[in-house]
């Protein structure tokens, strides 16, 4: 896939992960649009990815890239629904060619929370974020994608080995691991986990790459990568390193 003719969604575009997405993809002269709840941390982090896309433009690397914002919460599915507008309208030409379901929550430091001591009002607000937000996030894109499209799903080691007290947290990200797998299967758009490890994030235990370090990844998930090699798959670090080692 030609970055430069296409148009990338992320949710959770604010910070962590979501924001080095919007730089990265930005770089590669796609139109990008990235929402999140907080407005001035959204357009904080539109301004960066501006300025990488002016910066790759300069460099003659890539295009000059449209990147824009929308405050939404993806626990409203009528919030996702004008998401999707605003991002089929955005690029050149009609149509979302990839999604990157970002938005996540953790209410509780890593270890700190024993499922069976989560409150009710916690435990449900995680699984409509991280599970159902990726659910409306695919649902309301898929009418706008090309069959060729792709959604990726960041997750980690969390959903399959998993730790005390991680609590519901463990537990949405194992089932959003279940419905890419369910996706793979359903519709004809590539969907994909991407586990690109411990991360410097809000959400993660200290001590991780730097969200730029991984970025790359994403954007090999999202151009380079076969479907053979990716539908239905959970993308290590060692698989992403593996398939780009001859750089």
């Amino acid at each position: 896939m030609n970055l430069t003719d296409a148009t990338v969604l992320v949710t959770g575009a604010s910070r962590g992960i979501g924001r080095a997405l919007l730089a990265a993809f930005a770089a590669e002269g796609a139109a990008v649009v990235g929402c999140a709840r907080d407005a001035d941390a959204l357009d904080d982090a539109l301004a960066d990815a501006r300025e990488a896309a002016s910066a790759a433009s300069e460099n003659g690397s890539a295009s000059t890239a449209t990147v824009e914002g929308v405050r939404a919460d993806v626990r409203e599915e009528s919030d996702v629904a004008h998401l999707v507008d605003v991002a089929d309208d955005t690029g050149e030409r009609d149509g979302i060619d990839v999604v990157v379901a970002n938005a996540g929550v953790k209410h509780a430091a890593s270890g700190e929370a024993p499922i069976h001591e989560e409150p009710y009002d916690r435990f449900d607000d995680t699984i409509r974020t991280n599970l159902r937000g990726v659910f409306a996030t695919a649902k309301e894109a898929l009418d706008r994608m090309p069959n060729d499209g792709r959604i990726l799903v960041p997750s980690g080691a969390i959903a399959v080995d998993y730790d005390p007290g991680m609590g519901a947290y463990a537990v949405s990200k194992g089932a959003v691991e279940s419905l890419v797998r369910q996706l793979a299967v359903d519709v004809e758009q590539t969907a994909t986990i991407v586990d690109p490890g411990l991360v410097d994030t809000d959400l993660s235990a200290p001590g991780g790459r730097d969200p730029t370090e991984v970025a790359q990844m994403f954007v090999w998930a999202a151009t380079e990568a076969t479907p053979a090699e990716i539908d239905g798959e959970r993308v290590d670090l060692k698989t992403w390193m593996r398939a780009t080692r001859s750089r």
